[in-house]
């Protein structure tokens, strides 16, 4: 008989014929004799075994976490089982997510979020990206007109469970409505990371016109934009703008969020998040090895500091501007001057010379 085989019988040895019926019989006498006492022993081990569980362990534990092993998951689970899905459903090959946030006034026809979407249409292979593209919405206003126009789409509950209506307006520059729309995005990441995802946070006065994935170092583990930049891209004197943003989801970035969250309470209240940013990023990089990397305006630019060269222009941030009416107009101009410089001819691109319609309400 082969030592491996596919017939199941070839792994039993016959009994020998002359004792097979009295083995047969005292097998089984055997077997039943002893099974009450068994049976006895079994059942004090189990009550002991829950006995001594139900004394050590945290009460509110005991009985919600056992009715999860009955009910087979957790109801507090459900959202971050939801996120997760629409994260898998949006991420690329290496789990990267593009993320941006919207409200009603954003999303409203002609506003941000149509100049925004239309830009990656637009842009030099960037139409692919809107397949990675999330949108989180933070009032079910901006959550209906997401889903009118792309297909990954979140609404963002507010903390405590309250209506999230009151989100769904303007809300103007460092009131503090718009400071816990930003802590609420803030804490929205530190979620997406902890899932194991990447992710490109954009904001959403931020016009695509190329991939600016090609512009973030693989040994990053994070690059943020600056109004202002110093230079030097390893350099943290530059002051980072959180409005374009990307994290790799690791230990120590998970980590550099949490801190950077608990520094707010260092602070006095209404300081916003970036501003704190700027004043941990030198001493949680050290501690944590964190490598953080400030992106050229001249391919991640914005109307603070305005990059000139469209060739290689990148991304367009309407920063150094308020006022969702401002914004929109310079926005559509922007978007204008990038149609005329993609619809002349490729001899006349390469040789430059083409700008940016100046002044407007902010462009300067």
């Amino acid at each position: 008989m082969p030592l491996l085989s596919d017939d199941p019988s070839s792994c039993v040895s016959p009994s020998p014929p002359s004792r097979s019926k009295n083995m047969d019989w005292k097998v089984r006498g055997d077997v039943n004799r002893p099974l009450p006492v068994i049976a006895f022993f079994l059942g004090a081990a189990l009550t002991a075994a829950f006995v001594f569980l139900g004394a050590t362990l945290d009460v509110n534990w005991r009985f919600s976490e056992m009715a999860v092993w009955g009910n087979g998951a957790r109801d507090e689970g459900k959202p971050y089982a939801e996120q997760a899905q629409l994260l898998k459903n949006a991420s690329m090959e290496d789990n990267t997510v593009i993320m941006t946030f919207i409200n009603q006034a954003y999303a409203a026809p002609g506003s941000l979020l149509d100049l925004f979407l239309e830009s990656f249409r637009l842009g030099e292979g960037t139409a692919r990206l809107l397949d990675h593209l999330l949108i989180v919405a933070v009032d079910p206003g901006a959550l209906q007109t997401c889903r009118s126009v792309h297909r990954h789409c979140y609404l963002l509950r507010p903390d405590g469970g309250g209506a999230a209506d009151d989100l769904g307006v303007e809300k103007h520059f460092m009131t503090p409505q718009y400071l816990d729309m930003m802590w609420a995005r803030n804490r929205f990441q530190l979620t997406i990371l902890g899932l194991g995802f990447n992710f490109l946070f954009t904001d959403i006065d931020i016009l695509w016109f190329r991939n600016p994935m090609r512009h973030i170092a693989i040994t990053s583990d994070i690059a943020i934009a600056s109004d202002y930049f110093n230079g030097d891209p390893d350099s943290l004197h530059n002051l980072p703008n959180g409005g374009f943003l990307y994290v790799r989801s690791k230990n120590r970035t998970v980590e550099f969020y949490r801190r950077w969250r608990a520094a707010r309470r260092q602070f006095p209240a209404g300081t916003n998040e970036q501003h704190i940013l700027a004043k941990v990023q030198a001493p949680l990089t050290g501690q944590l090895g964190v490598r953080m990397q400030f992106l050229d305006t001249a391919n991640c630019g914005g109307f603070c500091q305005l990059s000139g060269d469209l060739r290689r222009v990148s991304t367009m941030h309407a920063n150094c501007c308020t006022g969702l009416p401002n914004k929109v107009q310079d926005l559509r101009s922007v978007l204008q001057d990038w149609r005329n410089y993609t619809s002349a001819p490729r001899e006349l691109r390469r040789r430059g010379g083409f700008g940016w319609t100046k002044p407007g309400r902010c462009i300067r």
